[in-house]
């Protein structure tokens, strides 16, 4: 299925709120951009609360980092806003909802048995750069331990960032790292875990990973994942810095909340999404539940499962809701704002799922008043 926006919808939620604030919509959602207020029972009858949603859009354009918002409910687009920055149809760094996004391919490479599934040991793909004498638990390290952030490997990520990305082999440095942790033990947030899942993938299919991700992911969902940064051996950045547009990443949320067939085809399967949405471990930060590349809370008694990008990148999936909601913001804010992404979270915990949940179709009453 492809998008539809809905007009009275777009009307209500604009409420004169942005129709004299935003940049002006592109020509092909002109339309979706009227004033036209429909009647409450409508709104209702399409799935958001309109008062409760032109709260959200106006707290919204109080964000200075936050750029853009798209709201879909059960496939339809009925909220889409473009605050500022780049375009709505303009790929930009979604930055660690790479992770989600790799995690996909992983999946699709198991449905296709170029990998041959989470317990696959990787140290056999990555011998020509495991470190002479290395730590014998490198043996130990699973497609799984690498997707949930459990390879026990000490991180590239934080004040270790810098020293990883600017070493002349990425994959070598990530491996040399000291143990943290057992192979499968507590979560080690690091990029370079998902960048060597990346080289993993590309030893195994003998293809890079933007080639998989245009061929496996992009061309049958309709949608743009141009190349992106590679390291010094060719390896696209796994983790990091992958780049699409709003409307794409949230084409991607809707491949997870169908269970992974959009439009009759299946593009990957219903077990590999329940299997990233298993929480595997817990994140010492914000406490957060993790699968495999995907984060896991609880909003409003709903299970909400989310990717996370710096500076603010949030994919939301709510599938008991038939939500998925798309937030894209500055990738470099500077100074560094921790409060941002919790704004984010309120949005969507305090605003959106609120509005879903008043508007929820009913069903007609027996005598079809």
């Amino acid at each position: 299925m492809r998008f539809t926006p809905s007009r009275q919808i777009a009307g209500a939620l604009a409420l004169g709120l942005l129709g004299a604030c935003s940049p002006a919509p592109a020509p092909d959602r002109a339309q979706a951009q009227t004033t036209d207020a429909p009647a409450p029972a409508a709104v209702q009858s399409q799935g958001l609360d309109p008062v409760a949603m032109a709260r959200v859009v106006e707290q919204a354009r109080a964000l200075p980092n936050l750029h853009a918002v798209i709201v879909a409910r059960d496939g339809e687009v009925l909220a889409e806003h473009r605050l500022r920055g780049a375009g709505l149809d303009q790929p930009v760094n979604i930055k660690s909802a790479s992770k989600t996004v790799l995690s996909a391919l992983v999946g699709i490479a198991i449905d296709r048995g170029v990998l041959t599934g989470p317990d696959q040991k990787i140290a056999p793909l990555l011998a020509a750069n495991l470190p002479s004498g290395g730590d014998p638990r490198l043996q130990e390290i699973e497609v799984g331990h690498l997707l949930s952030m459990q390879a026990g490997l000490g991180r590239t990520s934080g004040q270790y960032y810098g020293a990883w990305v600017t070493s002349p082999n990425w994959v070598r440095h990530a491996l040399a790292r000291p143990f943290d942790d057992d192979p499968g033990g507590r979560m080690i947030y690091s990029t370079g875990t998902s960048h060597l899942m990346s080289a993993a993938l590309t030893r195994a299919a003998g293809a890079s990973t933007h080639t998989l991700a245009r061929d496996w992911l992009a061309q049958p969902l309709g949608v743009a994942i141009p190349p992106w940064l590679r390291d010094p051996q060719g390896i696209y950045f796994g983790g990091n810095d992958m780049m699409m547009s709003p409307r794409d990443l949230l084409r991607f949320g809707e491949l997870y909340r169908l269970g992974g067939e959009i439009d009759g085809r299946r593009i990957v399967s219903a077990e590999w999404i329940e299997a990233s949405w298993t929480p595997r471990t817990r994140s010492p930060w914000s406490g957060h539940d993790y699968g495999y590349g995907w984060f896991t809370k609880q909003a409003a008694g709903h299970p909400v499962h989310f990717a996370w990008g710096y500076g603010g990148q949030m994919l939301f999936v709510v599938p008991s809701l038939d939500l998925t909601v798309v937030m894209i913001s500055d990738p470099s804010p500077r100074p560094r704002e921790e409060s941002h992404v919790s704004q984010l979270h309120a949005l969507l915990d305090a605003g959106i799922i609120p509005a879903a949940i008043a508007g929820e179709r009913r069903p007609p009453s027996p005598s079809g008043g």
